[in-house]
């Protein structure tokens, strides 16, 4: 079969010829429809020697849905045909916050080679792709696949960072969203889905908020020197109560704090290079809560594939096949993609 693999840091991903794999013991095999391809991909092919515990080579693709096609002796919890998105930070798979779904947060996740399909095991820029156990499945039904898969990282990540502020996102509050692109679009729609907050969108681009806009954002700005100025008078003067940073640069963070009001509560999602310097009394508004949510749960990715299926949940994409996998990767470098890009198998 033919798959994308990572051979050398530094280098482009080459296509090549390998074995499809068998499913032993609790394994799944899956016939790969579609996989997402991202940042977070290029973070990897990017990768200094040394600077991930990953070892070479290995098929990139973390976003995956597709078919169940064949079982080792040992699985259960799927059959043959069903249709399936993956849950792809894969853990130790014995401790506590594995068990309870929560492999994002793996407690050995530092003493791993690797953090998850594509992510140092091979993964689905692939024809099929071995899943370890049926608990990193969830079933999609007949979700199209280019929809269902970017919701495993995209959509997940997104609704994760929105999940862990809900609380503070009632009637009458305001929340701010920037960098609408693959993941921004998706926390857009989560917020209009699962809060009653009113959503302001920022980006630098113009097709960015029409696309924030098309996703149900109450109103969008560019990103300008008098952007908080804006932000504040759209939220009534006092300020956001939650703010989702998906670039986490320098510049964004400025914006993220300088629009909160007193008690409001920061998600970083973006690694955009920024930080924050934290001091007391400082800068930052008083009560200031900070969050770095990573990815999220499986009990989360069946969530926001049911909202997908209400129709609540629009994944904006671009298709290529994945014979065109390096083309795909040069306009996502050059942030020409509007949404996310999927690759679909030949």
């Amino acid at each position: 079969m033919r798959a994308l693999r990572l051979t050398a840091w530094g280098e482009a991903p080459a296509p090549t010829d390998v074995e499809r794999p068998v499913p032993h013991g609790a394994e799944v095999l899956v016939r790969v429809e579609a996989a997402g391809l991202c940042r977070s991909d290029l973070h990897v092919i990017d990768g200094a020697p040394g600077a991930l515990p990953y070892r070479l080579p290995f098929t990139l693709g973390h976003e995956v849905a597709g078919q169940v096609t064949a079982l080792g002796p040992a699985a259960d919890g799927v059959r043959a045909g069903d249709r399936v998105v993956l849950y792809g930070p894969w853990g130790c798979g014995s401790c506590a916050r594995c068990a309870a779904g929560s492999d994002n947060y793996c407690d050995r996740r530092n003493t791993l080679a690797w953090h998850g399909a594509g992510l140092g095991r091979d993964g689905g820029m692939a024809e099929y792709l071995l899943v370890p156990s049926a608990r990193h499945l969830v079933p999609i039904g007949d979700l199209p696949a280019d929809q269902a898969a970017p919701l495993s990282d995209a959509g997940l990540t997104s609704y994760h960072a929105v999940t862990g502020l809900r609380h503070a996102l009632g009637e009458g509050t305001t929340a701010v969203v920037i960098g609408v692109g693959g993941l921004g679009h998706l926390a857009v729609q989560a917020l209009h889905a699962t809060t009653a907050s009113r959503v302001l969108a920022v980006d630098v681009r113009e097709d960015a908020l029409a696309l924030a806009d098309r996703s149900g954002a109450d109103f969008g700005t560019l990103m300008r020197p008098d952007t908080a100025r804006v932000l504040r008078a759209r939220s009534g003067g006092v300020g956001a109560d939650a703010v989702f940073d998906f670039v986490g640069a320098p510049q964004t963070l400025e914006l993220a704090t300088g629009v909160l009001r007193p008690g409001g509560e920061l998600a970083v999602v973006g690694s955009g290079g920024g930080s924050l310097t934290v001091s007391k009394p400082g800068v930052l508004p008083p009560g200031f809560r900070l969050s770095l949510p990573f990815w999220g749960t499986r009990q989360e990715l069946a969530a926001v594939v049911a909202l997908a299926h209400s129709g609540a949940l629009h994944v904006e994409t671009e298709r290529f096949p994945l014979s065109a996998a390096a083309e795909a990767i040069d306009r996502l470098r050059r942030g020409q993609v509007r949404g996310r890009t999927v690759l679909v198998p030949d």
